[in-house]
């Protein structure tokens, strides 16, 4: 779950002049385009077993082993086998097919997993031999999902985000002694996890009843969100959930200042369902916006607007989901931070939103309110 602290909101409201243009045509890249991360103001995707990455790269989230931003992808290393990626605020994290865990970026509070605090600028293994299957890299903390089904925390824990351990944990901890969980999404202080038998659990910041349990409050471990046995995805924002279930209905819940949760009014501590329609598949979220995907390959973003993030041409924040880009060939991965990015059935991928470090890979700085296509070299 892609997230963002406020010292980046302060950031990111510098004002930009709004563009119209759909940018260079898309040069030749990655074979296909398979997953795609976005932070705080960076971007990362795999395609075809390569892992490119560009964009702000303050302490290393490009992955280049330099600090220079990028306006165009470059291509991190010369690995064949990346299978997914996921970033958080200043640092990303990726899987190979083989399992192997790497992370680079930012490490103030450990959340890379290396065993320091040291920022690193190009991808460092973490957990030695174990195999993963799926990552989360948060604000200030990271969890993971083992092949064997233990779900794993590192980072920051003042908010009981990690589930588990200590203040700071550097190295990664295993939640509890399950054995069961099959996906895992981290928010800027808190936690969400679904498990094979189609439960939900939730940890960490409550405050604003991100986690979904009814309180204001905080919890240390994981604690099952209703009783419903059907939650198909989960994704954490900055201080707010969305979550899927099988009958293809969408719910959200906790902080709703932006109109993030999809429906209107103040903040609510159980998941709310959003609107009647069941052919949603897939949700995602970053700092106050989400985004999501129907049946019919059309996606629909809401919430937080200011750097034109939700795709509909406008900063005006939407309380309800609207169609974003007005096609529906949205058939691939998607993420959404202050800006968004999604893979097209046909014609690969695409970036629009806030592009002040060259986010959107289109080669300029100039901020995108209509999908862009990124321009790969060669």
């Amino acid at each position: 779950m892609r997230i963002v602290r406020a010292v980046a909101i302060a950031i990111a409201s510098v004002a930009m002049a709004l563009g119209m243009s759909t940018g260079p045509a898309a040069a030749a890249g990655p074979v296909s385009d398979t997953a795609v991360a976005t932070g705080y103001a960076h971007t990362c995707t795999v395609g075809g077993g390569s892992l490119w990455c560009w964009g702000g790269n303050y302490v290393g989230a490009v992955g280049d082993g330099t600090t220079a931003a990028r306006t165009t992808p470059v291509r991190i290393g010369t690995a064949t086998d990346w299978k997914s990626v996921d970033a958080g605020t200043f640092g990303t994290c990726a899987l190979r097919t083989g399992g192997s865990l790497w992370c680079w970026g930012n490490n103030y509070r450990g959340q890379l997993g290396d065993g320091t605090t040291t920022a690193r600028t190009s991808p460092v293994a973490i957990g030695g031999t174990a195999t993963w299957s799926t990552v989360s890299h948060g604000d200030q903390h990271t969890c993971a999902v083992r092949t064997t089904g233990t779900l794993w925390c590192w980072g920051f824990n003042r908010s009981g985000q990690l589930g588990t351990g200590n203040y700071t944990e550097t190295t990664p901890v295993q939640v509890g002694t399950a054995s069961n969980w099959a996906s895992v999404t981290t928010g800027f202080a808190h936690t969400c996890a679904t498990r094979t038998d189609g439960t939900l659990w939730c940890w960490g910041d409550s405050t604003t009843g991100q986690l979904g349990l009814g309180i204001l409050n905080y919890r240390a471990a994981p604690e099952q969100v209703g009783t419903d046995t059907n939650w198909t995805g989960v994704t954490a924002g900055y201080a707010f959930t969305c979550g899927t279930k099988s009958d293809g209905s969408l719910w959200c819940w906790g902080e709703n200042g932006y109109g993030q949760l999809g429906v209107q009014g103040n903040y609510q501590t159980r998941p709310q369902r959003v609107g009647t329609d069941t052919n949603w598949v897939r949700v995602a979220s970053g700092d106050n916006t989400a985004c999501a995907t129907r049946t019919d390959g059309s996606l629909w973003c809401w919430g937080n607007n200011m750097e034109a993030q939700v795709g509909d041409g406008t900063t005006t924040n939407r309380y309800a989901p609207v169609r974003s880009a007005g096609t529906t060939t949205w058939s691939g991965d998607f993420a959404v931070a202050y800006h968004t990015c999604g893979v097209r059935a046909v014609g690969g991928l695409w970036c629009w939103g806030n592009n002040a470090d060259g986010q959107i890979g289109d080669s300029t700085t100039t901020r995108r309110p209509a999908p862009t296509p990124v321009a790969f070299p060669g």
